[in-house]
């Protein structure tokens, strides 16, 4: 009998079948958002290959998945719609318009509700999954910019930018606190993995201010080289990395026991959008469409690799593995197994070809990412 897998793909033909002796990949897809293409891109990563283009109503700009159940989510903000997609069969199942524009989604810890940030009308809404229906829904005093939810399920955070505050949410109470003003303009927002510190990237005063989450109260205010507009934890969530406006930099933080800024290193040409495997940091430098890998532990750049025109987004594979580079100008998703940096770092030297394994083409400006595995 043919398989699902072998019928999905029975139409790639032989440069498809090349690729599958040469190397095996994860068992699994990348389900990549293209904002201009108004569709996502299955790329099947046993195979390296696109293996469907999935149509949504709308210019998709991120992508989250629910391994549980086998579902994709897709958010298209101008049309404030949310769409899932069946990963299993790679077809489109459902769509929900919850606003007339948003900003964002989280999904829970536990799989079951897909929170939406709304900027118009200027709301928070609780999704529940399987199947998609809005729980709830709760007014916000201002335009949001982020949000956040922490790892035990309890607490959302969000930020409101120029309006300089930050909003905490019980989402099990559905009770929202006072907002908390800051002295700056909040961006990001990300919680420690044990969901008792907020971190908020104050981008006017170019500053990471410390919340304790119980209490509500800042911890500290730590300066930065750079203007703090992304993030991103190594695996234990012992280290934050930074990178943004400033320096050709990553600074890197320790967040627990007194938060304090670590060092600051030089990595590559306005260092932006990272992903951490548990041994290197990936750094996309979009201006000159290279990769800079950090070894975490000595935080020294140890490769850097050509990956495509403005790289704007990585993601590494649940088995370590590879690490997913989106070229949004390019239109192609660059693959680094890491292992391969792994090997060059061991021997002391560096590989000819370096760690980049293949360029996919996937669509017209792909932005986000979701794994799911098969």
């Amino acid at each position: 009998m043919m398989t699902r897998r072998a019928a999905l793909l029975g139409g790639l033909g032989a440069m498809v079948a090349c690729t599958r002796r040469k190397a095996k990949g994860f068992s699994g897809y990348a389900f990549i958002a293209n904002q201009e293409g108004g569709a996502v891109a299955a790329v099947d990563l046993e195979v390296f290959a696109v293996a469907r283009h999935i149509l949504v109503d709308g210019a998709p700009t991120a992508v989250v998945a629910q391994p549980q159940n086998a579902r994709v989510y897709v958010l298209t903000p101008a049309n404030g719609s949310v769409h899932e997609i069946r990963a299993d069969n790679l077809t489109f199942s459902r769509k929900l318009r919850v606003a007339d524009s948003a900003a964002g989604m989280r999904l829970s810890p536990d799989g079951r509700t897909l929170f939406i940030l709304c900027r118009e009308p200027k709301c928070l809404v609780a999704l529940g999954l399987n199947p998609m229906h809005v729980d709830w829904t709760l007014p916000l005093p201002a335009e949001p910019l982020d949000l956040d939810i922490s790892p035990d399920g309890t607490v959302l955070a969000i930020s409101y930018g120029a309006t300089r505050s930050i909003t905490f949410v019980d989402p099990l109470q559905r009770k929202q606190f006072p907002d908390i003003p800051t002295s700056g303009e909040i961006g990001v927002i990300r919680f420690q993995s044990d969901s008792k510190q907020l971190i908020a990237a104050n981008t006017s005063e170019r500053v990471l201010s410390v919340y304790h989450v119980p209490s509500r109260r800042l911890i500290v205010h730590l300066p930065l080289a750079v203007r703090p507009e992304h993030m991103c934890f190594n695996a234990d969530g012992g280290q934050l990395f930074v990178t943004g406006e400033g320096m050709d930099a990553v600074v890197v933080v320790y967040p627990y026991y007194t938060p304090q800024i670590g060092e600051t290193v030089l990595a590559g040409r306005s260092p932006a959008a990272m992903a951490a495997s548990p041994d290197y940091l990936f750094v996309a430098n979009p201006t000159t469409g290279d990769v800079s890998i950090l070894d975490i532990e000595t935080r020294r750049v140890v490769a850097v690799t050509p990956v495509g025109t403005e790289p704007a987004h990585i993601t590494i594979t649940p088995d370590n593995q590879y690490a997913l580079v989106l070229n949004r100008a390019s239109g192609d998703m660059a693959v680094i197994r890491i292992p391969n940096v792994t090997r060059a770092v061991s021997e002391q030297r560096r590989w000819k070809k370096g760690p980049l394994f293949m360029l996919i083409p996937v669509g017209s400006k792909p932005v986000s990412a979701a794994i799911v595995g098969i």
